[in-house]
């Protein structure tokens, strides 16, 4: 199957589960518009890995897999060799029925993607240990503070030097204190403009240094969507462990 008409079957599935919503859903008063993350949100994450050229991705937290068939669809775009795309949801099967891998399988991305029915505690290291570079990472898994700084260590490990870590919900303050440490003692530079309209989310992240991003590359201006909850980081150029000396207190007391 050529190229475009891949991602015009990833296109028709993105489609119908923006339009329709999802097969199954939880028993919760609007649970997929509450969890998923929004579509626009999604485009804007597909068109960053693009920008990158990422071939390989690591992504946790699926659910109902709005942002992994955006992650799919940017794989097929680049078109690299061997696209790997890793999911990891330890629920997948126990609380979402499977909705969100069955919706991969439709878009025919299950020829690219592997899903690891473990807690990213445990799957992470073991993508570390068999030797797995990313070159991009989305995280939407947990929201507890401590799980979301292990996801981030892993991570940082995993994803190549100069790659990207996107993070949904930056917006809570559980996840963002975690991610501060990164940026504050790691080297962690926020990407500014990487999904217009994350006025709020800038503000919050404090000074960064700026770079070009995907949607200043395809003529998207900031006034163009609405405050959003998506922040991407891309890491130092060169991975570094620095001395417990150096440590820089991270906690962000305006919540």
């Amino acid at each position: 199957m050529r190229t475009d008409e891949r991602r015009a079957r990833i296109s028709e599935v993105r489609r119908r589960l923006a339009q329709e919503g999802p097969a199954w859903t939880r028993d919760r008063e609007a649970d997929f518009e509450t969890v998923a993350v929004p579509a626009r949100r999604c485009d804007q994450l597909r068109d960053l890995l693009v920008f990158e050229a990422a071939q390989t991705v690591v992504e946790v937290g699926l659910a109902y897999a709005g942002s992994a068939l955006a992650i799919g669809e940017a794989l097929v775009v680049v078109d690299a060799p061997c696209p790997r795309h890793f999911v990891i949801d330890p629920l997948q099967e126990s609380v979402w029925s499977n909705v969100g891998w069955d919706l991969l399988c439709a878009a025919g991305l299950d020829s690219i993607a592997s899903l690891l029915l473990a807690p990213s505690s445990l799957a992470l290291p073991q993508l570390l240990t068999e030797g797995v570079v990313a070159d991009a990472a989305f995280v939407d898994g947990s929201h507890r503070f401590h799980e979301v700084f292990v996801d981030l260590y892993f991570l940082r490990k995993i994803v190549r030097p100069g790659g990207l870590i996107v993070v949904d919900d930056y917006d809570a303050p559980s996840v963002r204190t975690a991610v501060h440490y990164y940026e504050r003692n790691l080297g962690w530079t926020a990407i500014p403009d990487a999904f217009p309209g994350d006025a709020a989310a800038a503000v919050a992240a404090g000074p960064s240094a700026a770079e070009p991003s995907a949607a200043q590359a395809s003529g998207t201006g900031p006034g163009d969507a609405p405050a959003a909850r998506c922040r991407a980081f891309r890491l130092p150029d060169l991975s570094f462990e620095p001395s417990f000396e150096n440590f820089h207190p991270f906690w962000d007391s305006g919540g």
